[in-house]
């Protein structure tokens, strides 16, 4: 099979979407697969569309390319949409108009979390191929191994990490923690630490602001910490979450988008009004959420198995894909 992933691979720290390109190029091509990131072959079987917007950064091409390319080089391509993305995550327009616009193009769809798929239902998506394969992160680097672990005794380390610096990424809640550990309003000793971009003009007062890390430096901060906070709104899937799991710290996440399709079971879930409240009912809990992330399920190599199984399910069936798919009707390109 031949896929062609339209994202380019951006190194070093990037965010969730570079390295879900690199997951599944990776599995896909140990399983025997080839794997390109443009359109300039004829004989590729599946076209997976990441980023519709040409002009996006991380694009290798544009819905626009893909139309002219099952059109005109290669009819039987399948083409598949991973849509990962959404206004209301940074409070832009027109993204989902312009999501549910590319989407006119292909055969099938993929939905990160169960909270997206709805969102885009109830805006009128619609598509007979169409399923939810939640994200991971590579657990050959983000694991257990040499994390650290809180006697109760010790000062308690908090730790998140974010690529994007937008204020929804969680930062009201953040500052608010900062504050408080500023100002002495918790009774433990807690240290926090944030690794990433923050938003311009921000400051923290008293947490440990470390620039972008990825990979193996990555995993290793993570796991000198004990708890991995995630306030991040409106995130349809997001790694980073994934990551502090997967290096074996309970979850003190937001009721926020797909957050709790990925991290119920594995630590505790906040509202803005009882924030502290829940982190210190997970600090009395603990061992029991200690224990119970060590069994994070959620990886790379699960992740790609999926999407594997359903590229080779809608080839088996790509006749009658083909014969289904209507004719394709575009609107002007809408900015974004």
């Amino acid at each position: 099979m031949k896929i062609s992933i339209g994202s380019k691979i951006i190194e070093g720290p990037w965010g969730g979407g570079n390295l879900f390109v690199i997951n599944l190029k990776n599995y896909l091509i140990s399983n025997g697969h080839e794997v390109v990131h443009h359109l300039e072959d004829d004989d590729i079987d599946i076209i997976l569309m990441t980023s519709p917007n040409h002009k996006a950064e991380s694009s290798s091409y544009g819905y626009r390319d893909v139309y002219k390319y099952i059109k005109k080089i290669k009819r039987d391509s399948i083409v598949v949409h991973r849509i990962n993305e959404c206004d209301e995550r940074k409070g832009t327009k027109n993204v989902n108009e312009f999501i549910l616009n590319s989407n006119k193009v292909a055969d099938a769809t993929i939905f990160v979390s169960s909270w997206i798929e709805s969102l885009y239902l109830n805006q009128g998506f619609k598509s007979e191929n169409s399923r939810v394969i939640l994200s991971g992160s590579d657990k050959n680097i983000f694991n257990q191994v040499n994390q650290s672990i809180w006697d109760k005794k010790s000062q308690l380390k908090i730790v998140t990490h974010h690529w994007g610096n937008n204020w929804n990424k969680g930062f009201e809640i953040y500052s608010k923690l900062d504050n408080m550990i500023y100002n002495n309003e918790i009774n433990l000793d807690v240290k926090f630490t944030y690794i990433g971009n923050v938003p311009k003009n921000f400051k923290f007062k008293k947490t440990t602001l470390l620039s972008p890390l990825s990979g193996v430096d990555l995993a290793k901060k993570l796991k000198n910490n004990h708890i991995y906070l995630t306030a991040s709104l409106f995130e349809p899937s997001g790694n980073h979450h994934i990551e502090g799991a997967q290096c074996g710290l309970p979850v003190l996440f937001i009721n926020s988008g797909g957050l709790p399709e990925y991290c119920n079971g594995y630590g505790v879930m906040f509202d803005n009004g009882d924030f502290i409240n829940k982190l210190e009912y997970l600090t009395e809990n603990y061992e029991k959420y200690l224990n119970k992330v060590r069994e994070y399920p959620r990886n790379s190599e699960t992740m790609s198995k999926d999407y594997l199984d359903y590229f080779e399910e809608l080839l088996n069936n790509k006749n009658q894909i083909i014969e289904k798919r209507n004719k394709i009707k575009l609107k002007r390109f809408i900015k974004i």
